[in-house]
């Protein structure tokens, strides 16, 4: 039984999201604010469900902070916000959100969307190690490293690094990419690639192969040593 972490300063809110993930299946934690919800990372949740709006300190910046901490980096995130636009949802990915519900939402879709970022954050059953250019994915544990240092991703950079790494040399469309590593019974929009595509090359940055992640003018992008 997957757990989630519902962040919201709302009570009626959290009761109703509550009510909605134990129906589902899923054991529900709770947080009214982001030092509540820092204290309640603890308890390990498989996911977050985190507010934008909050007393203090916005859930724009407590995604921030659990990214950039080693501890939480990789527990997934979606943002829940009443700001709707395209902008306010890249900032949300930037930031480090795995998905963005707008509200209002259906409970449904809601739990649609749980069910999909957890499968994303699973490693594949394939359990093959895969190396280029001295960049290594072992599927078994699901860690990357370079020359024996650990290269710390989330979850979805992990599942689009491994997707590259498998058809190497290969150039991908961003419809392609968002089908084959989110799944195309999601809606996703199609610069949420170019958010993940940026964060991964950022961290393949620190051994030197960010340059494997090349874009590919007028189809999308390509993960090769040539």
């Amino acid at each position: 039984m997957a757990t989630i972490l519902i962040v919201d300063d709302e009570p009626d809110i959290r009761e109703v999201i509550r009510f909605t993930l134990e129906e589902g299946g899923f054991r529900a934690l709770e947080a009214a604010h982001a030092d509540d919800a820092r204290r309640r990372m603890a308890e390990q949740p498989d996911l977050v469900l985190l507010d934008w709006m909050l007393p203090g300190r916005s859930g724009l910046e407590l995604a921030a902070q659990l990214k950039q901490n080693a501890k939480t980096r990789t527990i997934p995130i979606i943002m829940i916000s009443a700001r709707g636009e395209e902008e306010d949802r890249i900032k949300g990915l930037n930031t480090g959100a795995d998905d963005y519900i707008t509200k209002p939402f259906s409970p449904r879709e809601m739990v649609a969307r749980i069910h999909a970022v957890l499968r994303r954050t699973k490693p594949n059953d394939v359990t093959d190690d895969i190396e280029i250019a001295g960049l290594r994915i072992d599927n078994l544990s699901h860690r990357i490293s370079a020359a024996g240092n650990a290269i710390v991703v989330a979850p979805t950079e992990y599942r689009l690094l491994h997707f590259f790494m498998t058809h190497a040399d290969r150039a991908f469309s961003r419809s392609q990419l968002l089908d084959q590593v989110w799944g195309n019974h999601v809606y996703v929009e199609e610069r949420t690639v170019d958010v993940h595509v940026r964060r991964l090359r950022k961290a393949l940055e620190q051994s030197g192969h960010e340059h494997l992640l090349q874009t590919v003018r007028g189809v999308g992008y390509r993960f090769s040593e040539k």
